[in-house]
């Protein structure tokens, strides 16, 4: 049987193999049209592309407007892009909003370590970024994975990020086990994606053979008109592949266009899924990292929103029924109707009239 590095090695010369034509394919290019040197304009916007360097990474951002400084924090498997209905609707509002491509994704990359990817690197790349950007503090706002990250920077920098907007995932206290442990308990011989993603090479290996694929059905899958689908299947077990748990349409979801969804395939299939993937290989390094905030509670100014059919809202509905308990300074909870996973992207319109509210209240 291989070890990991065996299988990283392999994984990396597949990769480069096939994962460069799989947006080319989308697009109807040849393979050779795309390019690792992100010389690609970025889709049209007000916003303007730049990089600044923190922590030895080149973090690549889009930066719209002026006034008190609003960070964006995208999940997986998302971008700087996800927030593209938030940008130019924030920086109108009066807003200098700044939406990264985190640690690992997109544009910024990062290192091929597992360990890179821990929490309290993740923390320090926006703390830098406020540095470099010359900014004392702002409101940060973190979709999914973003909102896991918005959570934890509260607690580890709590005098740069003023105020709260968390989406989707809502804050769970730290617990008595280790994360994996406790997944692993609860699902027994079941599949569960983010035990899946534990291997490195194995999730990567599957995923990048088809990026297209895996995305298109990924995004349907978690959003409102994907989870009455993804509710019907079957369990799977534990041997099971990702794909074989998703909802597989051959459409994509209504509120993602083509050009639009072109320009995820094209990005991901620049740097693969790895780094991506690593953030959840250092989940029981992240709950070892945070032992000194067992049992606190987050008094920031906070708004939690998250679509009313959000399968992942259903799969945390203990901690989000205790938030008024865990988090005393949350001033509101919108469930946004007809909206699933991909909240900010589904419903923009409502989720940009929550947060700008919210905004005006907290930061003014």
């Amino acid at each position: 049987m291989r070890n990991v590095e065996q299988l990283q090695r392999s994984h990396d010369i597949n990769r480069r193999l096939v994962v460069g034509a799989c947006g080319a394919a989308l697009l109807g290019l040849s393979s050779g049209a795309v390019h690792a040197d992100f010389s690609a304009p970025l889709p049209v916007g007000d916003w303007v592309s730049k990089t600044v360097k923190v922590n030895g990474l080149d973090i690549h951002y889009v930066e719209q407007g002026k006034g008190p400084m609003v960070l964006l924090c995208h999940g997986f498997p998302e971008l700087w892009y996800s927030w593209r209905h938030q940008i130019p609707a924030l920086a109108r509002a009066g807003y200098r909003v700044i939406a990264p491509d985190l640690r690992g994704y997109g544009r910024t990359g990062g290192p091929p370590a597992v360990e890179a990817y821990a929490i309290r690197e993740l923390v320090s790349d926006l703390v830098g970024m406020l540095d470099a950007l010359g900014e004392k503090d702002c409101a940060i706002v973190g979709h999914d994975f973003g909102a896991v990250l918005t959570w934890n920077a509260a607690l580890l920098a709590p005098q740069r990020f003023r105020a709260i907007v968390a989406m989707s995932v809502p804050y769970s206290q730290r617990g008595s086990t280790p994360p994996l442990v406790g997944i692993r308990r609860a699902i027994g011989s079941n599949f569960n994606y983010i035990i899946y993603f534990q291997q490195p090479g194995v999730a990567e290996t599957e995923l990048e053979a088809d990026i297209a694929g895996f995305l298109r059905s990924f995004y349907f899958s978690a959003s409102a008109e994907g989870v009455p689908e993804l509710k019907r299947m079957p369990r799977r077990s534990s041997s099971a592949k990702l794909m074989d748990t998703i909802v597989n349409a051959g459409r994509l979801p209504s509120w993602l266009g083509v050009d639009e969804f072109g320009f995820y395939v094209t990005e991901y299939a620049r740097n693969g899924l790895a780094r991506p993937l690593n953030w959840y290989r250092n989940l029981d390094v992240n709950w070892s990292q945070m032992e000194e905030f067992d049992g606190a509670i987050i008094k920031h100014p906070t708004l939690f929103l998250a679509g009313e059919l959000d399968p992942v809202l259903t799969n945390t509905r203990q901690n989000f029924e205790r938030l008024r308990a865990t988090v005393p300074g949350l001033r509101r909870t919108v469930l946004v109707p007809n909206a699933g996973h991909w909240v900010q992207q589904e419903r923009p319109s409502e989720v940009n009239e929550a947060v700008i509210a919210f905004l005006k209240e907290t930061l003014g």
